[in-house]
């Protein structure tokens, strides 16, 4: 038997939960709002007095195990990149998870390797 089309559009959509109601109401981050491509792990610390988690910060706690950026945990969760940068925030408040700094090197690089780049930067 056929479904109504309506239905079907519905399912394929999945479900439907309201930004804000997945926030807590909240829009923006409590602390300084994480960059789209900062690279974030989860410390593995149990904190001394645990949140209570929703379900979508479980899973992002649990996709942190492995470095990941907030647009990539956007696009793996199927979040709004807003919703997920919260939700972050509320997870690196209870230091949950933490920021990768890139490593810092004091040298310069080869100058010749920065000519040869720019010759063919100017090929393109």
């Amino acid at each position: 038997m056929d479904e109504p089309r309506e239905r079907m559009v519905g399912r394929e959509a999945g479900p439907i939960i309201r930004p804000y109601a997945v926030t807590r109401g909240r829009t923006r981050p409590r602390g300084a709002p994480l960059d789209l491509v900062t690279l974030l792990a989860a410390t593995g610390n149990a904190p001394d007095d645990p949140p209570a988690l929703s379900s979508p910060q479980r899973r992002l706690l649990e996709l942190c195990r492995r470095p990941s950026t907030p647009a990539d945990l956007a696009s793996e969760t199927g979040l709004p990149l807003r919703v997920v940068q919260i939700l972050l925030d509320d997870l690196r408040q209870h230091r949950l998870i933490q920021e990768l700094l890139p490593p810092t090197t004091s040298e310069r690089p080869d100058p010749r390797l920065l000519m040869r780049v720019l010759d063919e930067l100017r090929r393109l």
